[in-house]
């Protein structure tokens, strides 16, 4: 009796396909996106912080609902965010003006930092090796930053060094307080190493010497080079210059 002839094989599936009865892999869940108003808001007010946006610039809702691919609702919503913050001033039909650095916004918290500051520094002697270490890689980076020109990353490490010996000082309350002025000191930062471009030379060895004086326990040399290190910003706003 003959074999019977072999069933046809079954047709392969196009590469890349599932199996007949099978459901595929599944696709990779997409991003969600930030709601639109807090994208502009991100938008504008890292271009305000790094200059991109500065004082005395104007800024219309089509504009910048354009750059951020949104409709104009949620860019009214995060203007409006930004106003309560101080960073801009809402003219109707007109837009946003960026507001500049004030002498007068300079001198307070220059006054509230050295409070601080000055508190905290005292606080954290003996300094501990993690706070040391922390320090001590802060400064090197800093470093970096200056010698490749980056003044906005330089000026965001500089209030990170400061602030990490506040949070170590262990007063929380200051802590939330001196976090207050986050956006303040990096517009004031980035603004000052624009202008006086020679001052990231001094910082970086004012910052050694506050760490040279934590690793040795002298709180109020600590103190001492703090006190120094702050107020050339109220100089800076009298109108002077060191």
């Amino acid at each position: 009796m003959p074999s019977p002839s072999p069933s046809p094989a079954p047709p392969l599936a196009a590469a890349g396909s599932a199996p007949s009865g099978h459901s595929g892999p599944s696709a990779a869940p997409a991003v969600k996106q930030p709601p639109a108003a807090d994208r502009v808001y991100t938008h504008v007010k890292q271009g305000v912080l790094d200059r991109r946006y500065e004082g005395g610039t104007l800024l219309t809702e089509g504009e910048l609902a354009e750059a951020v691919g949104v409709s104009r609702t949620p860019v009214r919503e995060a203007l409006l965010r930004l106003e309560v913050e101080g960073l801009i001033r809402l003219y109707p039909k007109k837009g946003a003006l960026v507001l500049p650095v004030s002498s007068q916004e300079i001198a307070d918290v220059v006054e509230t930092r050295m409070l601080v500051e000055q508190h905290a520094v005292r606080k954290v002697v003996p300094a501990s090796p993690t706070l040391i270490a922390r320090l001590e890689e802060l400064l090197d980076r800093q470093k970096e930053q200056a010698a490749a020109g980056d003044l906005a990353g330089a000026a965001v490490t500089d209030r990170c060094f400061h602030a990490e010996i506040v949070r170590s000082g262990g007063n929380e309350i200051l802590s939330r307080l001196y976090d207050q002025l986050r956006d303040r000191q990096l517009r004031m930062g980035v603004a000052i190493m624009h202008s006086h471009p020679d001052r990231i030379a001094k910082t970086l060895t004012e910052h050694a010497a506050i760490l040279d004086a934590l690793r040795t326990g002298d709180a109020e040399a600590a103190a001492g080079i703090v006190h120094q290190h702050v107020d050339w910003f109220s100089h800076l706003a009298r109108g002077e210059v060191r």
